[in-house]
């Protein structure tokens, strides 16, 4: 019996643990040949890491799978990743990408190097595997790219700064890149899990830990990667079986005299007239700007 991936190849950053490791095992199992990436910052005895323990797992359970060890940070990262998965299984159409690090620290107490550890790996470690395999799926005519971000990325998060900047700025890219490859049949989706995981589990509420499972997330992941989705441009927050589509809100558009003294309380109050009014949203930021701009005509030529 066919399965929705078969003679489909994938690349999963961060595929040894967690999130990681779950879609990396459920593209498998759905038909696609994968390319395990895991940095080896620990091995077992026999000098094997998270990835090559990965792919044992697919390789035992009939799949086709190799291991990358790269480190995400690395700026070659995105051609040896495509390097890798033509070189070992002749095509690339999906991209993962679950790298990160989370490196708690106060706004306040952020410091330089910290900072840079995590967009090192968060941003950097996803833009150029990104832009390596789109450069590559633009050319073949086709091509599924998963970002994984976080609700941090939308809302922000107490003690994580530097991290919900790093899954803002992966939001903002990924939607960029929906764009950009939308005529090429390039789609890129976001998605925003809350799962237990070795990064997470600490923080997570023990009521929810089992409910919070990776694997019931993978599915989504596996959809928005085959070739029959045409889903392109979301942002999806999910956690075990559920989801929430999410997005950027503008809503109404409210003027100011801005020759007058302008008090915070006027500036409150203009906040709220505007919320009060109906939202919108923007498949890009030019679109958004071009509505304003008529609203500001509109308002100057009655």
């Amino acid at each position: 019996m066919s399965r929705a991936l078969d003679g489909r190849v994938a690349v999963v950053t961060g595929g040894g643990k967690g999130l990681g490791r779950a879609f990396a095992l459920h593209l498998a199992e759905s038909g696609a040949a994968v390319v395990v990436n895991n940095r080896n910052r620990e091995v077992d005895e026999n000098g094997l890491g998270p990835a090559d323990h990965v792919v044992a797992e697919i390789v035992a359970r009939g799949g086709r799978a190799v291991a990358n060890h790269d480190d995400v940070a690395d700026p070659a990262i995105g051609e040896r990743l495509v390097a890798d998965a033509l070189e070992h299984f002749g095509r690339l159409d999906i991209l993962v990408t679950s790298a990160a690090v989370s490196a708690p620290q106060m706004a306040h107490k952020t410091s330089a190097e910290s900072f840079r550890q995590v967009m090192d790996i968060n941003v950097t470690g996803t833009v150029l595997p990104a832009a390596a395999a789109m450069a590559h799926m633009r050319q073949a005519g086709s091509g599924r790219v998963v970002l994984i971000a976080s609700t941090a990325g939308l809302h922000g998060e107490t003690t994580v700064s530097a991290y919900a900047a790093s899954k803002g700025a992966v939001i903002a890219f990924g939607r960029t890149a929906a764009v950009e490859g939308a005529g090429k049949n390039v789609l890129t989706n976001v998605v925003l899990p809350y799962a237990t995981t070795q990064m997470t589990e600490a923080g997570m509420d023990a009521r929810h830990a089992d409910r919070m499972r990776s694997d019931l997330v993978a599915p989504l992941v596996t959809a928005l990667a085959s070739p029959d989705s045409t889903i392109n441009g979301q942002v999806i927050v999910a956690a075990g079986s559920a989801l929430r589509a999410a997005d950027a809100v503008e809503w109404a558009t409210v003027g100011y005299d801005a020759d007058q003294p302008f008090e915070p309380a006027a500036l409150e109050q203009l906040l709220t007239q505007s919320r009060a009014g109906d939202p919108h949203t923007f498949t890009h930021a030019q679109n958004a700007f071009q509505s304003l701009a008529a609203d500001l005509a509109a308002s100057a030529h009655p």
